[in-house]
Protein backbone atom coordinates (compact mmCIF):
# COMPACT_ATOMS: atom_id res chain seq x y z
CA UNK A 1 0.00 0.00 0.00
CA UNK A 2 1.42 3.22 -1.25
CA UNK A 3 1.33 6.56 1.31
CA UNK A 4 -1.24 7.85 -0.61
CA UNK A 5 -3.47 4.65 0.01
CA UNK A 6 -2.33 4.08 3.55
CA UNK A 7 -3.29 7.51 4.44
CA UNK A 8 -6.76 7.48 2.76
CA UNK A 9 -7.18 3.89 4.69
CA UNK A 10 -6.27 5.67 8.09
CA UNK A 11 -8.40 8.54 7.86
CA UNK A 12 -11.41 6.46 7.18
CA UNK A 13 -11.11 4.50 10.56
CA UNK A 14 -10.39 8.28 12.29
CA UNK A 15 -13.07 9.76 10.66
CA UNK A 16 -15.46 6.56 11.87
CA UNK A 17 -13.61 6.86 15.56
CA UNK A 18 -14.02 10.62 16.04
CA UNK A 19 -17.81 9.61 16.79
CA UNK A 20 -16.90 7.76 19.84
CA UNK A 21 -15.73 10.92 21.43
CA UNK A 22 -17.18 13.41 23.24
CA UNK A 23 -16.07 17.49 22.38
CA UNK A 24 -12.78 18.04 23.96
CA UNK A 25 -11.46 14.87 24.04
CA UNK A 26 -8.42 14.33 22.97
CA UNK A 27 -7.37 11.30 20.42
CA UNK A 28 -4.11 8.81 20.48
CA UNK A 29 -1.07 10.13 20.08
CA UNK A 30 0.74 9.80 16.74
CA UNK A 31 3.00 7.35 18.20
CA UNK A 32 0.32 5.08 19.33
CA UNK A 33 -1.18 5.43 15.87
CA UNK A 34 1.86 4.77 14.07
CA UNK A 35 2.98 1.52 16.31
CA UNK A 36 -1.48 0.29 16.20
CA UNK A 37 -1.64 0.57 12.70
CA UNK A 38 2.25 -0.07 11.21
CA UNK A 39 2.16 3.27 9.52
CA UNK A 40 5.03 6.06 9.30
CA UNK A 41 5.13 9.26 11.07
CA UNK A 42 4.84 11.29 7.61
CA UNK A 43 1.29 8.87 6.90
CA UNK A 44 0.16 9.46 10.47
CA UNK A 45 1.27 13.39 10.10
CA UNK A 46 -0.63 13.56 6.37
CA UNK A 47 -3.74 12.32 7.90
CA UNK A 48 -4.16 14.48 11.00
CA UNK A 49 -3.52 17.37 8.99
CA UNK A 50 -6.43 16.64 6.74
CA UNK A 51 -8.50 16.14 9.64
CA UNK A 52 -6.97 19.57 11.26
CA UNK A 53 -8.18 20.98 7.79
CA UNK A 54 -11.75 19.22 7.40
CA UNK A 55 -12.63 21.37 11.33
CA UNK A 56 -12.81 17.96 12.76
CA UNK A 57 -10.04 17.79 15.17
CA UNK A 58 -7.90 20.74 17.03
CA UNK A 59 -4.05 20.81 16.95
CA UNK A 60 -2.07 22.00 20.35
CA UNK A 61 1.61 21.71 19.83
CA UNK A 62 2.88 19.96 22.64
CA UNK A 63 -0.52 18.89 24.08
CA UNK A 64 -2.08 16.72 21.16
CA UNK A 65 -5.13 15.99 19.27
CA UNK A 66 -8.31 16.99 20.56
CA UNK A 67 -12.25 16.25 19.07
CA UNK A 68 -13.43 19.74 17.75
CA UNK A 69 -16.83 21.06 18.17
CA UNK A 70 -18.90 19.29 15.96
CA UNK A 71 -20.02 21.76 13.16
CA UNK A 72 -23.68 22.63 12.23
CA UNK A 73 -24.93 21.64 8.76
CA UNK A 74 -24.96 24.87 6.74
CA UNK A 75 -28.31 25.27 4.81
CA UNK A 76 -28.30 26.66 1.26
CA UNK A 77 -30.12 30.09 1.23
CA UNK A 78 -31.36 32.15 -2.06
CA UNK A 79 -32.28 31.31 -5.26
CA UNK A 80 -29.21 31.28 -7.24
CA UNK A 81 -30.81 30.68 -10.82
CA UNK A 82 -30.69 34.59 -11.51
CA UNK A 83 -26.82 33.87 -12.63
CA UNK A 84 -28.20 31.86 -15.43
CA UNK A 85 -29.35 35.35 -17.07
CA UNK A 86 -26.32 37.56 -15.99
CA UNK A 87 -23.77 34.74 -17.10
CA UNK A 88 -25.73 34.23 -20.45
CA UNK A 89 -24.63 31.58 -23.24
CA UNK A 90 -22.21 33.60 -25.34
CA UNK A 91 -20.73 36.75 -25.95
CA UNK A 92 -22.59 40.31 -25.90
CA UNK A 93 -23.87 40.98 -29.50
CA UNK A 94 -22.21 43.75 -31.54
CA UNK A 95 -22.83 46.81 -31.69
CA UNK A 96 -25.41 46.35 -34.84
CA UNK A 97 -27.12 44.33 -32.60
CA UNK A 98 -25.52 41.51 -34.21
CA UNK A 99 -25.33 37.95 -33.17
CA UNK A 100 -22.08 36.92 -31.14
CA UNK A 101 -19.74 35.58 -33.03
CA UNK A 102 -17.83 33.12 -29.85
CA UNK A 103 -18.64 31.84 -26.55
CA UNK A 104 -17.95 33.25 -23.48
CA UNK A 105 -17.85 29.89 -21.35
CA UNK A 106 -14.74 27.52 -22.25
CA UNK A 107 -15.76 24.07 -22.68
CA UNK A 108 -13.55 21.97 -20.61
CA UNK A 109 -15.14 18.57 -20.62
CA UNK A 110 -12.29 17.26 -23.12
CA UNK A 111 -9.59 18.30 -20.13
CA UNK A 112 -11.86 17.43 -17.40
CA UNK A 113 -12.31 14.33 -18.06
CA UNK A 114 -8.98 12.93 -18.62
CA UNK A 115 -7.96 15.11 -15.09
CA UNK A 116 -10.83 12.71 -13.53
CA UNK A 117 -10.13 10.39 -10.78
CA UNK A 118 -11.82 7.32 -11.31
CA UNK A 119 -13.58 5.61 -8.93
CA UNK A 120 -11.77 3.29 -6.17
CA UNK A 121 -11.01 0.55 -7.85
CA UNK A 122 -10.95 1.39 -11.03
CA UNK A 123 -7.95 0.92 -13.21
CA UNK A 124 -6.72 4.42 -15.08
CA UNK A 125 -6.30 4.02 -18.55
CA UNK A 126 -7.07 7.40 -18.86
CA UNK A 127 -4.76 9.84 -16.83
CA UNK A 128 -1.81 11.93 -18.49
CA UNK A 129 0.33 12.08 -15.58
CA UNK A 130 2.92 9.74 -14.34
CA UNK A 131 1.82 7.09 -11.48
CA UNK A 132 3.59 7.75 -7.95
CA UNK A 133 5.69 4.52 -9.06
CA UNK A 134 7.51 6.61 -11.96
CA UNK A 135 7.74 9.77 -10.86
CA UNK A 136 11.25 11.12 -9.52
CA UNK A 137 10.20 11.53 -5.80
CA UNK A 138 13.18 11.19 -4.51
CA UNK A 139 14.99 13.55 -6.61
CA UNK A 140 12.30 16.26 -6.29
CA UNK A 141 12.38 15.78 -3.13
CA UNK A 142 15.53 16.68 -2.63
CA UNK A 143 15.67 19.20 -5.68
CA UNK A 144 12.92 20.65 -3.41
CA UNK A 145 14.93 20.24 -0.12
CA UNK A 146 18.26 22.10 -1.91
CA UNK A 147 15.87 24.70 -3.58
CA UNK A 148 14.48 25.77 -0.19
CA UNK A 149 18.19 26.30 1.13
CA UNK A 150 19.32 28.73 -1.69
CA UNK A 151 19.48 32.41 -0.73
CA UNK A 152 16.58 34.24 -2.21
CA UNK A 153 14.36 31.54 -3.20
CA UNK A 154 11.24 33.34 -1.55
CA UNK A 155 12.45 36.36 -3.69
CA UNK A 156 10.41 37.87 -6.40
CA UNK A 157 11.98 36.59 -9.97
CA UNK A 158 11.74 38.44 -13.05
CA UNK A 159 9.02 38.53 -15.06
CA UNK A 160 10.58 36.23 -17.86
CA UNK A 161 11.89 33.76 -15.33
CA UNK A 162 15.19 32.64 -13.82
CA UNK A 163 17.89 33.54 -15.84
CA UNK A 164 19.92 29.91 -15.46
CA UNK A 165 16.76 28.19 -15.82
CA UNK A 166 15.61 30.07 -19.17
CA UNK A 167 19.48 29.08 -20.32
CA UNK A 168 19.24 25.29 -19.75
CA UNK A 169 15.76 25.21 -21.17
CA UNK A 170 17.67 27.14 -24.12
CA UNK A 171 20.22 24.77 -24.68
CA UNK A 172 17.64 21.69 -23.99
CA UNK A 173 15.07 22.60 -26.95
CA UNK A 174 17.81 23.71 -29.46
CA UNK A 175 21.42 22.46 -28.35
CA UNK A 176 24.52 23.94 -27.16
CA UNK A 177 25.37 25.54 -30.87
CA UNK A 178 21.59 27.10 -31.98
CA UNK A 179 20.86 30.48 -32.10
CA UNK A 180 18.23 30.21 -29.59
CA UNK A 181 19.48 32.03 -26.49
CA UNK A 182 17.89 33.03 -22.64
CA UNK A 183 16.61 35.75 -23.97
CA UNK A 184 14.42 34.15 -26.29
CA UNK A 185 12.61 32.23 -23.51
CA UNK A 186 9.65 32.58 -21.06
CA UNK A 187 9.25 30.32 -18.17
CA UNK A 188 5.83 29.67 -17.49
CA UNK A 189 3.41 27.39 -15.41
CA UNK A 190 3.18 24.54 -16.97
CA UNK A 191 2.18 23.44 -20.91
CA UNK A 192 -0.86 24.26 -20.59
CA UNK A 193 -0.73 27.94 -19.59
CA UNK A 194 1.81 28.02 -22.48
CA UNK A 195 -0.30 27.00 -24.69
CA UNK A 196 -3.17 29.67 -23.64
CA UNK A 197 -0.27 32.85 -23.69
CA UNK A 198 0.70 31.69 -27.47
CA UNK A 199 -2.83 31.62 -28.32
CA UNK A 200 -4.00 34.46 -26.98
CA UNK A 201 -0.90 36.14 -27.79
CA UNK A 202 -0.50 35.68 -31.54
CA UNK A 203 -3.77 36.54 -33.09
CA UNK A 204 -7.39 38.07 -32.47
CA UNK A 205 -10.50 36.63 -30.94
CA UNK A 206 -12.35 35.67 -33.92
CA UNK A 207 -9.88 34.74 -36.14
CA UNK A 208 -9.44 30.86 -37.69
CA UNK A 209 -6.60 28.71 -36.22
CA UNK A 210 -5.43 25.88 -37.89
CA UNK A 211 -5.25 22.67 -35.79
CA UNK A 212 -4.03 19.19 -36.69
CA UNK A 213 -6.96 16.52 -36.50
CA UNK A 214 -7.53 14.52 -34.19
CA UNK A 215 -6.04 16.91 -31.72
CA UNK A 216 -5.02 17.43 -27.64
CA UNK A 217 -8.85 18.73 -26.35
CA UNK A 218 -7.00 21.28 -23.84
CA UNK A 219 -5.34 23.26 -26.98
CA UNK A 220 -9.30 22.84 -28.70
CA UNK A 221 -10.10 23.99 -25.10
CA UNK A 222 -7.78 27.24 -25.37
CA UNK A 223 -8.71 28.13 -28.63
CA UNK A 224 -12.72 28.65 -27.92
CA UNK A 225 -12.34 30.05 -24.55
CA UNK A 226 -10.42 32.94 -26.35
CA UNK A 227 -12.94 33.00 -29.17
CA UNK A 228 -10.87 31.26 -32.15
CA UNK A 229 -12.09 29.13 -34.57
CA UNK A 230 -10.29 26.00 -34.63
CA UNK A 231 -9.86 24.68 -38.39
CA UNK A 232 -8.79 20.66 -38.40
CA UNK A 233 -6.15 20.04 -40.63
CA UNK A 234 -5.92 15.97 -40.90
CA UNK A 235 -3.20 14.08 -39.39
CA UNK A 236 -2.10 10.19 -41.13
CA UNK A 237 0.86 7.95 -40.71
CA UNK A 238 3.65 10.74 -41.39
CA UNK A 239 2.07 13.73 -39.32
CA UNK A 240 -0.18 16.61 -40.92
CA UNK A 241 -1.04 16.46 -43.77
CA UNK A 242 0.98 19.32 -45.88
CA UNK A 243 -1.03 19.58 -48.95
CA UNK A 244 -3.83 20.24 -47.06
CA UNK A 245 -2.50 22.50 -44.32
CA UNK A 246 -1.03 24.52 -47.53
CA UNK A 247 -4.82 25.31 -48.84
CA UNK A 248 -6.19 25.59 -45.21
CA UNK A 249 -3.84 28.31 -44.56
CA UNK A 250 -4.86 29.52 -48.14
CA UNK A 251 -8.36 29.19 -47.85
CA UNK A 252 -9.04 30.70 -44.22
CA UNK A 253 -6.31 33.45 -44.17
CA UNK A 254 -4.77 32.42 -40.78
CA UNK A 255 -1.95 33.36 -39.02
CA UNK A 256 -1.03 30.53 -36.37
CA UNK A 257 -0.93 26.33 -37.19
CA UNK A 258 -0.97 24.78 -33.72
CA UNK A 259 1.25 20.87 -34.36
CA UNK A 260 3.18 18.10 -32.18
CA UNK A 261 5.70 16.71 -34.66
CA UNK A 262 6.63 14.53 -31.96
CA UNK A 263 4.50 11.81 -30.67
CA UNK A 264 1.50 13.57 -31.29
CA UNK A 265 -1.45 13.33 -28.92
CA UNK A 266 -3.09 11.25 -29.75
CA UNK A 267 -2.15 9.01 -32.42
CA UNK A 268 1.13 8.71 -31.32
CA UNK A 269 2.64 9.61 -34.95
CA UNK A 270 5.72 11.58 -35.36
CA UNK A 271 6.11 14.18 -38.62
CA UNK A 272 8.19 13.07 -40.87
CA UNK A 273 11.24 15.02 -42.33
CA UNK A 274 10.00 15.73 -45.49
CA UNK A 275 6.68 17.10 -43.95
CA UNK A 276 9.10 19.06 -41.51
CA UNK A 277 10.18 21.03 -43.77
CA UNK A 278 7.05 21.78 -45.42
CA UNK A 279 5.39 22.83 -42.29
CA UNK A 280 8.36 25.38 -42.06
CA UNK A 281 7.96 26.50 -46.02
CA UNK A 282 4.32 26.84 -46.03
CA UNK A 283 4.00 28.79 -42.59
CA UNK A 284 6.93 31.54 -43.99
CA UNK A 285 5.11 31.63 -47.20
CA UNK A 286 1.70 32.09 -45.55
CA UNK A 287 3.22 34.98 -42.85
CA UNK A 288 2.46 32.62 -40.13
CA UNK A 289 3.36 31.38 -36.84
CA UNK A 290 3.87 27.68 -35.97
CA UNK A 291 3.16 26.70 -32.11
CA UNK A 292 5.38 23.43 -31.79
CA UNK A 293 3.68 21.56 -28.49
CA UNK A 294 6.68 19.46 -27.98
CA UNK A 295 5.14 17.86 -24.81
CA UNK A 296 6.38 14.01 -25.01
CA UNK A 297 10.34 15.03 -25.69
CA UNK A 298 11.20 13.20 -22.71
CA UNK A 299 8.65 10.11 -23.20
CA UNK A 300 10.90 8.91 -25.80
CA UNK A 301 10.72 4.73 -25.41
CA UNK A 302 14.30 3.00 -25.28
CA UNK A 303 13.19 1.16 -28.77
CA UNK A 304 12.95 4.76 -30.20
CA UNK A 305 15.05 5.59 -32.89
CA UNK A 306 16.73 9.08 -33.33
CA UNK A 307 14.61 11.97 -32.20
CA UNK A 308 14.42 14.70 -35.18
CA UNK A 309 15.63 18.37 -33.65
CA UNK A 310 12.60 20.24 -33.13
CA UNK A 311 11.02 22.24 -35.10
CA UNK A 312 12.43 25.63 -32.92
CA UNK A 313 15.69 24.38 -33.91
CA UNK A 314 15.45 24.51 -37.69
CA UNK A 315 14.01 27.76 -37.60
CA UNK A 316 16.17 31.13 -38.19
CA UNK A 317 13.27 33.50 -38.67
CA UNK A 318 10.76 33.25 -35.93
CA UNK A 319 8.32 31.12 -37.49
CA UNK A 320 7.95 28.84 -34.79
CA UNK A 321 6.67 29.42 -31.10
CA UNK A 322 7.98 26.29 -29.09
CA UNK A 323 6.54 24.92 -26.27
CA UNK A 324 8.63 22.61 -23.50
CA UNK A 325 6.93 21.23 -20.29
CA UNK A 326 9.18 19.31 -17.08
CA UNK A 327 5.24 18.65 -15.99
CA UNK A 328 4.58 15.47 -18.06
CA UNK A 329 8.70 13.98 -17.58
CA UNK A 330 8.12 14.34 -13.50
CA UNK A 331 4.62 15.48 -11.77
CA UNK A 332 1.84 16.65 -12.16
CA UNK A 333 2.46 19.51 -9.64
CA UNK A 334 5.76 20.46 -11.06
CA UNK A 335 4.03 23.22 -13.54
CA UNK A 336 7.36 24.38 -15.13
CA UNK A 337 7.62 24.60 -18.69
CA UNK A 338 9.18 27.21 -21.23
CA UNK A 339 7.61 29.05 -24.22
CA UNK A 340 9.82 30.86 -26.98
CA UNK A 341 10.07 33.07 -29.89
CA UNK A 342 11.91 35.43 -31.22
CA UNK A 343 11.09 38.96 -32.33
CA UNK A 344 8.01 41.23 -31.52
CA UNK A 345 6.37 38.06 -30.65
CA UNK A 346 8.36 37.62 -27.28
CA UNK A 347 6.95 40.63 -26.72
CA UNK A 348 3.61 39.81 -27.04
CA UNK A 349 3.83 36.59 -24.94
CA UNK A 350 5.65 38.57 -22.28
CA UNK A 351 2.92 40.74 -21.96
CA UNK A 352 0.00 38.43 -21.96
CA UNK A 353 2.10 36.35 -19.28
CA UNK A 354 1.89 39.20 -16.63
CA UNK A 355 -0.89 40.04 -16.98
CA UNK A 356 -2.55 36.73 -16.33
CA UNK A 357 0.24 35.21 -13.49
CA UNK A 358 2.57 38.31 -13.30
CA UNK A 359 5.33 35.54 -12.88
CA UNK A 360 6.09 31.57 -12.02
CA UNK A 361 6.72 31.01 -8.23
CA UNK A 362 10.35 31.05 -7.80
CA UNK A 363 10.24 28.32 -5.63
CA UNK A 364 8.57 25.69 -8.25
CA UNK A 365 11.79 27.53 -10.58
CA UNK A 366 14.60 26.77 -8.09
CA UNK A 367 13.04 23.69 -7.49
CA UNK A 368 13.01 22.90 -11.53
CA UNK A 369 17.00 23.95 -11.54
CA UNK A 370 18.14 21.90 -9.26
CA UNK A 371 16.42 18.81 -10.26
CA UNK A 372 17.25 19.22 -14.30
CA UNK A 373 21.16 19.77 -12.62
CA UNK A 374 21.09 17.00 -10.56
CA UNK A 375 22.71 13.17 -11.75
CA UNK A 376 19.20 12.07 -11.10
CA UNK A 377 17.76 13.89 -13.83
CA UNK A 378 19.53 11.92 -15.91
CA UNK A 379 19.17 8.38 -13.90
CA UNK A 380 14.95 9.21 -13.98
CA UNK A 381 14.60 9.77 -17.82
CA UNK A 382 16.44 6.12 -18.45
CA UNK A 383 14.39 4.05 -16.30
CA UNK A 384 10.89 6.11 -17.24
CA UNK A 385 12.21 5.12 -20.97
CA UNK A 386 12.61 1.55 -19.65
CA UNK A 387 9.24 1.79 -17.68
CA UNK A 388 6.99 3.74 -20.87
CA UNK A 389 8.70 1.06 -23.15
CA UNK A 390 7.71 -1.83 -20.92
CA UNK A 391 4.09 -0.55 -20.12
CA UNK A 392 3.51 -0.41 -23.90
CA UNK A 393 4.76 -3.45 -24.61
CA UNK A 394 2.36 -4.88 -21.86
CA UNK A 395 -0.78 -2.51 -23.38
CA UNK A 396 -0.11 -3.44 -26.83
CA UNK A 397 0.43 -7.01 -26.13
CA UNK A 398 -2.84 -7.75 -24.07
CA UNK A 399 -4.85 -5.56 -26.66
CA UNK A 400 -3.41 -8.22 -29.76
CA UNK A 401 -4.66 -11.09 -27.08
CA UNK A 402 -7.87 -9.54 -25.89
CA UNK A 403 -9.16 -7.38 -29.06
CA UNK A 404 -7.19 -8.97 -32.09
CA UNK A 405 -9.24 -7.21 -34.67
CA UNK A 406 -8.71 -3.72 -33.45
CA UNK A 407 -6.19 -1.48 -35.22
CA UNK A 408 -3.89 0.24 -33.48
CA UNK A 409 -0.27 2.25 -34.17
CA UNK A 410 2.76 1.21 -31.84
CA UNK A 411 4.41 4.55 -31.11
CA UNK A 412 8.06 4.63 -29.67
CA UNK A 413 7.00 6.88 -27.57
CA UNK A 414 4.07 9.10 -25.70
CA UNK A 415 2.17 7.51 -22.80
CA UNK A 416 -0.94 6.43 -25.06
CA UNK A 417 -2.50 4.29 -27.37
CA UNK A 418 -4.53 5.36 -30.33
CA UNK A 419 -7.24 2.53 -30.63
CA UNK A 420 -9.44 2.17 -33.99
CA UNK A 421 -12.87 1.26 -33.14
CA UNK A 422 -15.43 -0.91 -36.02
CA UNK A 423 -17.62 1.67 -38.14
CA UNK A 424 -21.09 1.67 -35.74
CA UNK A 425 -19.48 1.39 -32.61
CA UNK A 426 -20.75 3.64 -29.63
CA UNK A 427 -17.75 5.16 -28.35
CA UNK A 428 -19.15 6.91 -25.23
CA UNK A 429 -21.37 4.25 -24.51
CA UNK A 430 -18.56 1.86 -24.58
CA UNK A 431 -16.69 3.94 -21.89
CA UNK A 432 -19.64 4.23 -19.86
CA UNK A 433 -19.68 0.47 -19.97
CA UNK A 434 -16.17 -0.15 -19.31
CA UNK A 435 -16.19 2.42 -16.18
CA UNK A 436 -18.64 0.36 -15.13
CA UNK A 437 -16.53 -2.86 -15.53
CA UNK A 438 -13.44 -1.17 -13.56
CA UNK A 439 -11.77 0.25 -16.27
CA UNK A 440 -11.43 4.09 -16.88
CA UNK A 441 -10.69 4.71 -20.65
CA UNK A 442 -11.23 8.19 -23.02
CA UNK A 443 -13.23 8.01 -26.20
CA UNK A 444 -12.07 9.45 -29.23
CA UNK A 445 -14.66 12.42 -29.87
CA UNK A 446 -13.24 15.45 -27.68
CA UNK A 447 -10.23 15.19 -29.85
CA UNK A 448 -11.67 16.19 -33.40
CA UNK A 449 -12.23 19.28 -34.05
CA UNK A 450 -15.10 19.05 -36.26
CA UNK A 451 -16.91 15.60 -36.94
CA UNK A 452 -15.01 12.38 -35.84
CA UNK A 453 -14.35 10.33 -38.82
CA UNK A 454 -14.65 7.17 -36.90
CA UNK A 455 -15.01 5.74 -33.33
CA UNK A 456 -11.63 6.33 -31.46
CA UNK A 457 -10.65 5.15 -27.76
CA UNK A 458 -7.38 6.77 -26.08
CA UNK A 459 -5.69 4.24 -23.51
CA UNK A 460 -3.03 5.80 -21.39
CA UNK A 461 -0.11 3.45 -19.80
CA UNK A 462 1.28 5.73 -17.44
CA UNK A 463 -1.45 6.33 -14.56
CA UNK A 464 -2.05 2.87 -14.02
CA UNK A 465 -0.08 0.60 -10.93
CA UNK A 466 1.75 -1.49 -12.95
CA UNK A 467 2.02 -3.70 -16.26
CA UNK A 468 -0.06 -6.37 -14.38
CA UNK A 469 -2.57 -3.77 -13.65
CA UNK A 470 -2.74 -2.87 -17.42
CA UNK A 471 -3.23 -6.37 -18.63
CA UNK A 472 -5.66 -6.82 -16.16
CA UNK A 473 -7.48 -3.13 -17.87
CA UNK A 474 -7.70 -4.36 -21.31
CA UNK A 475 -9.37 -7.85 -19.76
CA UNK A 476 -12.03 -5.50 -18.08
CA UNK A 477 -12.25 -3.51 -21.68
CA UNK A 478 -13.04 -6.58 -23.09
CA UNK A 479 -15.45 -7.75 -21.20
CA UNK A 480 -17.13 -4.34 -21.59
CA UNK A 481 -16.77 -4.73 -25.09
CA UNK A 482 -18.50 -7.91 -25.19
CA UNK A 483 -21.56 -7.19 -23.04
CA UNK A 484 -22.36 -3.89 -25.77
CA UNK A 485 -24.27 -4.83 -28.95
CA UNK A 486 -21.28 -4.23 -31.51
CA UNK A 487 -19.76 -5.94 -34.41
CA UNK A 488 -17.68 -8.82 -33.24
CA UNK A 489 -14.04 -8.45 -31.43
CA UNK A 490 -13.07 -10.04 -34.94
CA UNK A 491 -14.95 -7.74 -37.59
CA UNK A 492 -12.84 -5.54 -39.64
CA UNK A 493 -12.52 -1.67 -39.19
CA UNK A 494 -12.13 0.86 -41.56
CA UNK A 495 -8.90 3.06 -41.88
CA UNK A 496 -7.06 3.96 -38.66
Amino acid sequence: MNDGSSMAHLLGILRVELERYPEGAKLPSSRALMEQYRLSPVTVSRAIAALVAEGLVISRPGAGVFRARPQARHRSHGDLSWQEVALGTGASPGPGGEAPSAPRSADASGVLATLAVPPAGAIDLNGGYLHPSLQPERALAGALARAGRRPGTWDRPPVEGLADLRAWFARDIAGPDSALSSTDVLITAGGQSALGTALRSLTAPGAPVLVESPTYPGMLAIARAAGLRPVPVPVDADGVRTDLLEEAFRATGARVFVCQPLFHNPTGVTLSVERRREVLRIARGAGAFVVEDDFARRLAHTDAPSLPRPLAAEDPDGVVVHVRSLTKATSASLRVAALTARGPAMGRLRATQVVDNFFVPRPLQETALELVGSPAWKRHLRSLAEALHDRRTAMAEALHRELPALRVQIPHGGYHLWLRLPDGTDETALAAAALHAGVAVTPGRPYFPAEAPAPHLRLSYISAESSERLREGIHRLRQAYDQLDFQPAGSPTGPA
